[in-house]
């Protein structure tokens, strides 16, 4: 993105001095898809290629690394300081370890509740009412209606599903 997209979004709209309200409104100007979610400050989105579904909360210092899409489906609500990438490297030969770039988007189900400090790593879908556990390292799909823990991350209990939506 641009340095004006990049000033507008993560130092003005990141700002713990602008209202919920103006910041909403500095990121759908700037191209993010956003239906009644609340951003906290310190904020870091790195790219417009991000959908937020209606009543999501992004916790003070949330990081996405945007290069490919996220979606955060509705009802959902990241802790402070997660970290959602989208890129990765291949594995290269001995002379460069550090491979082709290569970027995968991320997908969170609605209905969930990620924990302070996790790590989502690129191309993970979280299915919906799935909560994770603070400092978790997700790099697998999460099912729905399940609690996911650890580094990596592992299902490690099951929850009540939810009533089927009409």
């Amino acid at each position: 993105m641009s340095r004006a997209w990049n000033l507008w979004v993560n130092q003005i709209a990141a700002s713990p001095l602008v209202s919920f309200g103006t910041r909403a409104k500095i990121y759908r100007r700037c191209g993010i898809e956003l239906s009644e979610a609340r951003l906290f400050p310190r904020c870091h989105i790195l790219s417009s290629d991000l959908k937020l579904g209606h009543g999501a909360i992004l916790n003070h210092g949330v990081h996405l690394e945007n290069v490919a899409r996220i979606e955060i489906g509705a009802r959902t609500g990241l802790g402070i300081y997660t970290v959602v990438l989208t890129s990765n490297h291949e594995i290269g030969p001995h002379e460069e370890r550090l491979g082709q770039w290569r970027y995968d988007p991320v997908t969170i189900g609605d209905g969930c509740w990620i924990g302070a400090r996790t790590l989502i790593l690129p191309g993970v879908t979280i299915g919906d009412g799935v909560i994770v556990a603070a400092g978790s390292v997700v790099r697998d799909d999460c099912e729905d209606d399940g609690v996911y823990a650890g580094v990596p991350a592992r299902r490690v209990r099951d929850l009540p599903p939810g009533a089927p939506r009409a």
